[in-house]
């Protein structure tokens, strides 16, 4: 499945109850710009939108966990087979799954290869 915002690859499969978000966002919720989960290791972004139309209980856990926009998230690690990612956010880390990442949009401030060259 496609998140229809970005294009990227949703698992659909995901058990996790009230966490297992795989439908995409309608057309008209579509935003410019960047996925979290299209994020790389080492890359840092600041949030610009959350968008769960269809679940504002998913969209109001995201923003208690700190996804709010206007802050600033950095990937640190990625799981072997891709998911989960361990994601840097208001001083502390936590997992989130492709499927809650594809939610959150995003606007690069750094990428690796630019954070390494400094």
């Amino acid at each position: 499945m496609r998140h229809s915002a970005c294009g990227c690859e949703i698992d659909d499969t995901v058990p996790h109850g009230g966490w297992a978000d795989a439908t995409p966002a309608p057309a008209a919720a579509a935003v410019s710009g960047t996925c979290l989960c299209d994020l790389a290791v080492g890359d840092r972004a600041r949030v610009s939108e959350v968008t769960v139309p269809e679940q504002p209980a998913l969209e109001r856990r995201l923003a208690d966990l700190g996804f709010t926009p206007g802050t600033e998230v950095s990937v640190l690690r990625r799981a072997p087979l891709g998911d989960p990612v361990v994601y840097g956010v208001c001083d502390y880390e936590l997992c989130l799954r492709r499927a809650q990442a594809s939610r959150i949009h995003v606007e690069f401030t750094a990428t690796a290869l630019s954070t390494d060259a400094a």
